[in-house]
C-alpha cells in the first residue's frame, strides 16, 4: 500500500519502508540493509559504538532531548551487575503516533538498534515496553522478534560473536503514566506504574535494581543508520545543536495530517503550508501545540518564526517535546480544549504527589465551570495561582504537563475565556 501524505520535501530514513509490508517480514527486512549495522557492532569495542553515537549528535527523541550518546556513557563499567536496555514503546501523548509507525512498520529496524544499543552499555537483555492499546504494532514486533531469534540475531552467541542479548517484548496495560521511565520499570517489575524519586538514576539502580538505560523507539531506530554510515553523516540534516532528522506527528485542522520525517529546523509555517497543504477549509490558523499536549500552546503569530528544533521551539516560547504538532485553526474554542487536556492528565495521574493529585482534580473542575457558563474572573487567577504550585513540585512531570496548556492559554486567549465568563459567547465552534 502507499503511505499517505508523502511530502517531497522529506528525508526519509527512519519512515522509508512506511505503507510497505514486506519490510515487516525477514526476508524484507535483510533486502532493505537490516542487520548489517548490527554485525558491524558485534565487531567493534563497545566504546566506540558510543562515540559513534555521541559524534553524530542524536538526542533523545522521546521529548527531553537528552544526547543520546552522553546517557549511554552514564552506565557503569565493569560493575559485575547485569545491565539492561529498556525501549520506551508506551507512546500515549495525546496528538503523538510516531513510534506506532515505526512498530508497525520496520520493527527490525528498532530491534538491530535495541540490539547494537545494548552492545554499547553491556546490556544482556532488552525490554521493549509497548503501549497496551498498540494490539497490532505489538503483534508485529512480537513477530519480528521471533524471526530474530530463528536466524540467530538474537538470544545466545548472536551470529557466533559470542555476545549474548534477549530480546522481550512487554505489552501495558494502558496506563500513560509508564511512560515515564522510572514509571515504567516499576510496571516491568510486576508493581504499581509510578514513578521513582530520583536519584538514584536508572543508570545506577534501575530495572531490578541494576545499571539500566531507556531509550525511546525513534532513537533507537536511528542508530543502526548513524553507525551504518558514521556520525557525520547524520549530521548533515538538522542544525549544529539538533542534528539529524525527526518525525512529526501531524494532526488539526490541516489538509493532509500525518507522519512527516524532516530536518529538525524546518519551519513550522512551511510545515503547515507546504508539506501539510495548508489550512483545511481554508480556514485561519489559530494556535499550535508543538510537541504534544504537554507543553505551552504557541499563537499564530508565534508560529511564524518557530522553526522545529529543540532550541527553536523554546524561543518561540514552547517546547519541542514528541514533535507531535497539533495545528488549530480560528474555529477552535480553546476553553473546551484545554478542559479536554487537563482532564486526560486528571485521569491518567498516579495519584502520588499531592500537587498533582489535586492541582489537576481543581484545574479541570474549574475549566468545565468555566465552560458550563459559570465561572467568574477570579477564576482565572485561582487557575494560574493553582498550576504555578504544580510545576517543579513533583516527583515527574505530569503535574507540569497541566500547568503548560493551562498557563499558555489563558496568557494568550484571555478574551476568549473572559467572553464565556462575561456573555457565555464561545469563540469557537470545534
Amino acid at each position: 500500500m502507499a503511505y499517505p501524505y508523502v511530502s517531497d520535501r522529506e528525508v526519509r530514513i527512519l519512515s522509508k519502508h512506511f505503507g510497505d509490508p514486506k519490510a515487516r517480514t525477514w526476508e524484507g527486512a535483510l533486502e532493505n540493509g537490516r542487520y548489517e549495522a548490527l554485525k558491524k557492532a558485534l565487531e567493534m569495542d563497545p566504546g566506540a559504538i558510543v562515540d559513534e553515537v555521541k559524534s553524530s549528535g542524536l538526542r533523545g527523541r522521546g521529548g527531553a532531548g537528552f544526547p543520546t550518546g552522553v546517557k549511554w556513557s552514564f552506565m557503569p563499567k565493569d560493575s559485575g551487575k547485569p545491565h539492561y536496555l529498556c525501549c520506551n514503546a508506551d507512546e500515549s501523548e495525546p496528538g503523538t503516533f510516531k513510534d506506532r509507525e515505526l512498530l508497525r512498520w520496520d520493527p527490525h529496524q528498532l530491534i538491530e538498534g535495541c540490539l547494537i544499543g545494548a552492545r554499547a552499555i553491556g546490556a544482556e537483555h532488552v525490554y521493549i515496553y509497548c503501549r497496551g492499546e498498540f494490539f497490532e504494532a505489538s503483534a508485529v514486533l512480537a513477530r519480528a522478534v521471533e524471526d530474530a531469534y530463528a536466524h540467530g540475531y538474537a538470544g545466545k552467541d548472536i551470529l557466533g560473536s559470542g555476545v549474548d542479548i534477549d530480546v522481550t517484548v512487554h505489552v501495558g496495560a494502558g496506563a500513560y503514566i509508564c511512560g515515564e521511565e522510572t514509571g515504567l520499570m516499576n510496571s516491568l517489575e510486576g508493581r504499581r506504574g509510578q514513578p521513582r524519586v530520583k536519584p538514584p538514576f536508572p543508570a545506577a539502580v534501575g530495572l531490578f535494581g541494576m545499571p539500566t538505560t531507556i531509550n525511546n523507539v525513534e532513537t533507537l531506530s536511528a542508530v543502526p543508520h548513524i553507525l551504518k554510515n558514521g556520525g557525520e553523516w547524520y549530521r548533515q540534516w538538522g542544525t549544529e545543536k539538533s542534528p539529524g532528522t525527526k518525525l512529526f506527528c501531524v494532526s488539526g485542522h490541516v489538509a493532509k495530517p500525518g507522519n512527516y520525517e524532516l530536518p529538525l529546523g524546518f519551519p513550522l509555517q512551511e510545515l503547515i503550508e507546504d508539506v501539510c497543504g495548508g489550512m483545511r477549509n481554508g480556514n485561519a490558523l489559530k494556535a499550535v501545540i508543538p510537541g504534544g499536549s504537554s507543553v505551552p500552546i504557541l499563537s499564530a503569530d508565534e508560529c511564524t518564526s518557530c522553526t522545529l528544533d529543540y532550541e527553536g521551539v523554546v524561543a518561540a516560547g514552547s517546547m519541542l517535546g514528541c514533535a507531535s504538532v497539533i495545528v488549530m485553526d480560528e474555529t477552535t474554542d480553546i476553553v473546551k480544549q484545554v478542559r479536554r487536556m487537563a482532564y486526560f492528565y486528571q485521569h491518567e495521574s498516579c495519584g502520588q504527589c499531592t500537587p498533582c493529585r489535586e492541582g489537576s482534580a481543581w484545574v479541570t473542575k474549574i475549566l468545565r465551570r468555566i465552560e458550563d457558563g459559570r465561572g467568574t474572573e477570579e477564576d482565572l487567577d485561582t487557575l494560574m495561582e493553582v498550576t504555578s504550585q504544580m510545576v517543579g513540585t513533583t516527583i515527574c512531570v505530569l503535574s507540569d504537563s497541566v500547568a503548560a496548556p493551562v498557563q499558555s492559554s489563558i496568557k494568550k486567549f484571555r478574551d476568549e475565556y473572559l467572553a464565556l465568563i462575561r456573555h457565555g459567547e464561545r469563540v469557537g465552534a470545534a
